[in-house]
């Protein structure tokens, strides 16, 4: 029978149906955190019961630590120090190697691989379905089922294939994408669905801009996001300390060569987004939707179906914009590069590009973190750090840090961000704090200029 790379996957890892209509997957790995892992962890040890599968559960010191050196432990990470040690649990701890943001690290280290299911008690675990993976969010409750079955039951999602048609010009980066398919499709257009995206841009992106791509499925309201892995997937994968070697490599391949969807597979939804003539985008109000080109006007209520005209309205209020005027020149106060979308190391590489041999502008404060200290170690290598901090920017130790304003990371209420994370939601990185989502280099070209730029005038021309 046809199917579709989801369908493929679920089947695979099926265990059972239940009664109540949900169907029972394994889990083949789960990597926690800092603010969700002492709670389940703790449950456990309430009522006596193991983690089934230790040497399949990782947890990350990543949402509560500081990114300035000498980082000590705060209640939370110091929880998962002690319940881990009890379970068994290798954790990859402040000052460890291979420490980072879980979602980073997932791929990097090769926890995460084609075909496999992973879980994560954070929104954003889907961007692992950049190497045609199928990964899942969880909350507390759900992560201590894992915990203790190394299953997740679900309703089984509908599925959703967006097809991303033309070839992105220069300049233009998957971020880009993610934000234009959101803008079209709404913050609620992929409710219970799982998507793929296909057609030939998601074919052109390397793997870390289908990282990011997948990272934001959830905001659209996807229960989870995949792209089909390719030799690109393979290749990048191959050689990571968790990857599979020698036969079972092989044998790793023969599946993973298998993980498309089938010719005549059908979705429940189909939609086709022409990607030829996509600038870099921006976010102008207070979700991931309410995008536009770095080149447009900031939209009036004429676009918008009536019963969403109020929270229109509120979102242009809160970020002090008026209908009509351009979003390129507005002024910026702060520029944070960093989070599970945009901070890996081909992003620094972007960054630099445009930093290089210039200054922060004036009255801009720029603060870049990257996403593991892998990442951290391989910008180092290549002198990306000391082109950061001769430019203004702070460089820090790996952490969630400014995506959601933790450890204290946040700004003056009315000031603008520009940020490379996934989220602009009011008041998350400060009360009343003005959130512009971009993509890396964007972010690089705000800072040095003080003012939204687009970043193609500083590569060699729009």
């Amino acid at each position: 029978m046809a199917g579709t790379l989801f369908e493929k996957i679920w089947n695979a890892h099926l265990v059972t149906r239940r009664a109540d209509g949900r169907e029972l997957i394994y889990i083949d790995r789960h990597i926690m955190h800092d603010l969700h892992a002492p709670i389940a962890m703790g449950k456990l040890v309430e009522k006596g019961r193991s983690v089934h599968r230790p040497d399949l559960t990782w947890s990350s010191q990543d949402h509560s630590v500081s990114i300035l050196p000498g980082r000590g432990a705060s209640e939370l990470t110091a929880k998962v120090r002690e319940l881990a040690d009890k379970f068994g649990i290798r954790v990859f701890d402040i000052g460890d190697p291979e420490q980072g943001i879980s979602h980073v690290i997932g791929p990097e280290l090769g926890l995460a691989t084609p075909g496999s299911t992973y879980a994560s008690p954070d929104s954003h675990a889907c961007t692992i379905g950049g190497l045609g993976a199928m990964a899942f969010a969880c909350g507390t409750t759900e992560l201590e089922h894992v915990l203790a079955t190394q299953t997740m039951a679900f309703h089984r999602p509908k599925t959703m294939r967006i097809t991303l048609d033309g070839a992105l010009k220069p300049g233009v980066t998957g971020k880009d994408v993610i934000l234009r398919i959101i803008a079209e499709v709404g913050v609620d257009g992929g409710r219970g669905h799982a998507v793929e995206y296909a057609g030939p841009v998601a074919k052109q992106l390397d793997v870390e801009g289908r990282l990011t791509l997948c990272n934001m499925a959830i905001e659209m309201g996807a229960r989870t996001g995949l792209i089909a892995p390719d030799e690109k997937t393979f290749a990048w994968v191959k050689g990571r300390p968790y990857a599979p070697t020698g036969a079972a490599w092989d044998q790793a391949m023969q599946y993973w060569k298998t993980l498309t969807t089938d010719a005549d597979a059908s979705f429940d939804r189909e939609v086709r987004i022409d990607c030829s003539n996509l600038a870099p985008q921006v976010s102008w109000g207070t979700n991931p939707a309410q995008v536009i080109g770095v080149n447009d006007k900031v939209p009036d209520l004429s676009s918008v179906e009536p019963a969403r005209r109020e929270a229109f309205q509120r979102a242009l209020d809160y970020m002090g914009l008026k209908p009509g005027m351009p979003i390129e020149g507005l002024p910026i106060n702060h520029v944070f590069i960093g989070s599970c979308n945009n901070a890996r190391i081909s992003d620094l590489e972007e960054v630099a590009a445009i930093v290089r041999g210039r200054k922060i502008a004036p009255g801009v404060q720029g603060l870049i973190v990257p996403g593991s200290s892998g990442v951290k170690r391989a910008a180092e290598a290549k002198g990306l750090d000391k082109i950061f901090t001769e430019a203004g920017f702070q460089w820090g130790e790996s952490a969630c840090s400014m995506c959601a304003g933790g450890m204290g990371l946040t700004v003056k209420a009315g000031e603008r961000v520009v940020s490379t994370t996934n989220r602009n939601f009011e008041g998350r990185q400060g009360t009343g704090v003005r959130t512009h989502l971009v993509g890396a280099a964007m972010a690089a070209a705000a800072a040095v200029t003080g003012k939204i730029t687009d970043a193609r005038s500083l590569q060699g021309g729009k």
